[in-house]
């Protein structure tokens, strides 16, 4: 007899970018976004997203950590941003509305403190076929919060959660492919941050960055969406050290799914998930990994960063949606994790962090 499908906690979905930037509805089934898209299918991620909030319902993804994202880069900054932190401010506030108008219609819920994350738990025990969608509101950059009177206004409009830094160098802290540590400004986020008991996302923080990060900050911490550099040799991932001084804290580490940081070698435009042979084996590798540094499974869990400026074609072959997702379940049992194991790595790790830190 077929397990029925484990309740799934996602700590990385980029879903406000996907709807004001791609021009995605995410009511839509996943194969009608792909058919509106298909006269862009020559640019990356373009006809071949794997996320919709019916395919979110259709994997019990019941639960996620969703993304504010809205990169100000100055004038010798080559990444693509917005040019001033106000414009990144209002971009913000742009996917604001939209998980807004997604609460209107019933599709998405805010999750906020303690006794809104328990009752949207109990209502997925047995959860009505259009049931909303849990959703953790979280900024990944800093970038656009103009002054630190605005990390309190967005902490009032329901932010829980702040990754201070995003690819390159930063206002407030030094991202992927920078270098150097977070300086006053950044010290004075973090101050700010443990003030209003905003969780701290370690992911996306240079090395410089990160250990200043854990010198300062005395909140709770977790990194969304990160693997094991290790496997990957790449600072966007994980040191060894890095990951057992995450542990320590109590952190949890989510996985992602995008390929190049899965296994060593990706080339993007080159490789394929067919021609490296990449599949969900690849991420039970990193679960493992960190598993082994902590000696149990208590510290893993899920942060695909599917649609994450990607689609289908770069990540796991097994992975047509986000529905795929309950095909991990099997992959873990065939590794020996417990059933235990599994319900953590699925779920229970997530919200029993989110109940240590706002219980």
């Amino acid at each position: 007899m077929n397990k029925a499908p484990y309740f799934i906690f996602d700590a990385h979905l980029d879903l406000a970018m996907n709807a004001m930037e791609w021009n995605r509805d995410l009511t839509w089934p996943v194969a009608d976004i792909r058919e509106s898209e298909k006269d862009r299918a020559d640019k990356p991620g373009r006809g071949q997203g794997t996320v919709s909030l019916p395919a979110m319902r259709e994997g019990r993804v019941g639960l996620c950590v969703a993304t504010q994202i809205a990169r100000y880069v100055k004038k010798d900054n080559p990444l693509p941003g917005w040019h001033s932190p106000q414009q990144a401010w209002a971009m913000t506030q742009a996917q604001l509305a939209w998980y807004r108008a997604m609460e209107e219609i019933g599709q998405l819920a805010p999750i906020t403190d303690i006794n809104s994350l328990e009752a949207h738990l109990k209502r997925w025990e047995t959860p009505a076929p259009d049931e909303p969608i849990g959703y953790i509101l979280s900024l990944e950059g800093a970038d656009s919060m103009v002054t630190l009177g605005h990390v309190e206004r967005a902490w009032e409009m329901g932010l829980r959660a702040i990754g201070p830094a995003h690819y390159g160098p930063g206002t407030y802290a030094q991202g992927t492919d920078a270098t150097g540590g977070l300086g006053e400004k950044g010290r004075a986020l973090l101050r700010k941050m443990e003030e209003l008991n905003l969780i701290l996302d370690a992911t996306h923080l240079c090395d410089d960055s990160f250990w200043e990060a854990m010198d300062h900050f005395n909140g709770p911490v977790w990194a969304s969406h990160s693997n094991c550099r290790s496997l990957v040799p790449h600072h966007r991932q994980f040191s060894d050290e890095q990951i057992r001084e995450l542990i320590s804290r109590g952190a949890v580490i989510g996985m992602p799914l995008d390929a190049w940081m899965m296994i060593p070698g990706w080339v993007r435009g080159d490789s394929t998930p067919e021609n490296t042979g990449l599949t969900l084996d690849a991420m039970v590798d990193h679960i493992d990994h960190i598993c082994q540094l902590a000696g149990n499974a208590a510290h893993i869990g899920l942060g695909t960063d599917l649609d994450g400026g990607f689609g289908k074609e770069q990540c796991p072959a097994d992975v047509d949606t986000i529905a795929d997702l309950q095909n991990l379940p099997a992959l873990l049992e065939k590794r020996g994790f417990s059933e235990a194991d599994i319900k953590n790595i699925l779920h229970q790790n997530w919200i029993g962090f989110l109940r240590r830190a706002w219980g």
